[in-house]
């Protein structure tokens, strides 16, 4: 709902303030007063290109700025928002308790033509504001900012007049289901070959790695036999050279150390100061005693065996060798099994889930036919009731010459059998075929006079004629749809005084669901309105300025009436508004 209008230095307009409530808001006043100044304000807050020379003389720019309000459960609104501006979407989620969502539109334009669009103080594109726009407003008459003209919407319209909500979930949930087993299959489709080439190098290197079996604690095992096979022969020799020094040979050292032993044993019991010595003479005797023995075990464990070293060296390559080509130690080379058995498993399974997509697929694209088909025939059913009433309401208003239908018709060709097999072929006719809400197109058609062929509503001629047409549809389709604010511009064109209390009653009725906004010269259709704004030009200092302001009590009395007969001061005139505002009550 629009709450607020605030126009500053646009056109005749210096400033003004409007403030919009519920039900229907009427705007009246003389011709070339400046209502059609207010129709363009709002066509620029929704995003409308704009004209030449819209700022007022002597000013630098021109601003329109509009404060909306809509549900929060408004779905159309959170789609903008996700595509648009995602932060609102997070700010509104914020106030869970908040039943309404604030918008705050301004458009800008400079004397030099550039103009500038915001959202809630955030700077956006025009093509954004143009998107946003339909979702709250729509202005029937010399425009283009009609919701009504979208297929889509009239889709869901045609829905919400039958309420096939409940038809509708169950077929977006079987979509839902073929979508994610579509999209699977897809997936696995383009990975193919990248999947099987990664699958055969992970093959590999798992099996690389299983092989080699590496073990953390290996190296430090495996080095010192190395170096003692490597040294082998020589040591031995040596140990033999040491071993006849020490003990074998003649005048060897254990041999003369224990001479001297015997020497200094008869004389330490006479000489106190050789006790000393003596014990340590002792001690090193048994520490050469313990070495040689520990040289001759080790010798006598040397052996010369080429073939152990060549094992050694062979298996001390291969790890140095995996260890440099995967960049990693022992330790990270487990590591690395352990994620190429996990990346095996998870490519295998993909494979085996590619095999068996396709029967799956089969299986949901039929319960999916089966859910649309169901929607279509619903939507057939319908079709004659809408265009039943859309006649009755056209007549009402005056257009009994005015022709109403519904087209309904296939997104693509139907097979109407499951298919074989889900080849990409047919994943992409489906995706053609089933459409958000069904495998329909519903197109609005209308002829507005007899001889005249079948057009789209958008095709129809524009004016206070395809207002009325607009006023019929809407007023047909109330309860359907999100609520949003509607315009009415030159409804009241060629329609005479027996027929405005018709039109208000219309009017009146829409606005029950929905807020509407009328600009209008018939004093029985201001009389309908919950809320009554006048336009008026005047002269002052010089220049020429547009003011709106509010009426109410008499005041909106001596409006109605100056309508009636341009006689606000005659009594019969001002009676005559009395009595339609009591029929309006």
């Amino acid at each position: 709902m629009l709450v607020e209008l605030e126009i500053c230095d646009l056109a005749l307009i210096e400033r003004a303030e409007l403030s919009f409530g519920p039900g229907l808001n009427v705007i009246t006043g003389e011709t070339g007063a400046g209502k059609s100044l207010l129709v363009g304000a709002l066509e620029l807050l929704l995003g409308e290109k704009p004209k030449s020379a819209v700022v007022r003389s002597g000013a630098t720019r021109a601003s329109v700025e509009g404060r909306f309000r809509v549900p929060t459960a408004s779905q159309s609104v959170r789609r903008w928002a996700t595509q648009f501006a995602p932060e609102l979407l997070e700010e509104w989620d914020a106030d869970k308790a908040a039943r309404e969502l604030e918008l705050h539109l301004v458009r800008t334009i400079g004397s030099d033509g550039k103009a500038r669009a915001y959202v809630n103080a955030r700077p956006v594109t025009r093509e954004a504001l143009a998107a946003l726009a339909p979702r709250l407003f729509e202005i029937h008459g010399q425009n283009d900012h009609q919701r009504l003209h979208d297929p889509a919407e009239q889709l869901r319209l045609l829905d919400g007049f039958g309420k096939l909500e409940k038809s509708v979930g169950a077929y977006k949930e079987a979509r839902e289901r073929w979508a994610k087993l579509v999209d699977e299959a897809l997936r696995l489709e383009r990975e193919a070959n990248e999947r099987r080439d990664r699958l055969d190098l992970a093959r590999f290197q798992l099996s690389e790695i299983g092989e080699a079996n590496p073990d953390p604690e290996e190296r430090a095992r495996l080095e010192p036999e190395r170096e003692l096979l490597r040294h082998a022969a020589g040591m031995k020799q040596g140990f033999a050279e040491v071993l006849t020094a020490l003990c074998d040979g003649d005048d060897a050292a254990l041999d003369r150390v224990k001479h001297a032993q015997r020497f200094l044993d008869g004389w330490r019991s006479r000489v106190a100061s050789l006790e000393g010595p003596a014990a340590d003479l002792e001690t090193a005797y048994a520490h050469l005693d313990d070495a040689v023995r520990a040289l001759r075990s080790l010798g006598d464990q040397l052996e010369v065996d080429p073939r152990r070293l060549e094992q050694i060296e062979e298996r001390l390559a291969e790890l140095e060798r995996l260890e440099r080509k995967y960049r990693t130690d022992a330790a990270g080379l487990l590591a690395r099994r352990a994620e190429l058995e996990n990346e095996v498993a998870r490519l295998e399974k993909d494979e085996r889930n590619q095999a068996g997509l396709g029967d799956a697929i089969v299986l949901a694209r039929a319960k999916l036919l089966e859910q649309g088909k169901e929607l279509r025939r619903a939507r057939g059913a319908l079709r004659e009731k809408l265009v039943k009433q859309v006649h009755k309401a056209l007549k009402e208003l005056g257009l009994s010459n005015a022709t109403f239908d519904v087209r309904i018709s296939s997104r693509a060709e139907d097979d109407g059998v499951a298919a074989e097999a889900a080849s990409r072929a047919m994943i992409e006719a489906d995706q053609a075929r089933f459409g958000e809400r069904g495998m329909d197109r519903v197109e609005f058609l209308l002829a507005a006079n007899p001889g005249e062929s079948m057009n789209r509503l958008r095709d129809v001629a524009s004016g206070g004629e395809t207002a009325r047409i607009m006023l019929a549809l809407r007023g047909v389709l109330a309860e359907a749809g999100e609520r949003r604010s509607l315009l009415f511009d030159e409804i009241d064109s060629g329609v005479g005084g027996r027929l405005g209390p018709t039109v208000g009653t219309h009017l009146r009725t829409l606005a029950e669901h929905h807020q509407v906004l009328c600009v209008t010269h018939l004093p029985a259709i201001a009389a309908m309105a919950s809320q009554h704004l006048r336009v008026e030009k005047r002269v002052e200092g010089g220049r020429t300025r547009t003011r709106v302001e509010a009426l109410a009590g008499e005041r909106r009395v001596h409006e109605i009436a100056d309508m009636i007969a341009g006689g606000k001061d005659q009594e019969t005139a001002r009676a005559e508004a009395r009595r339609l505002r009591e029929l309006k009550v």
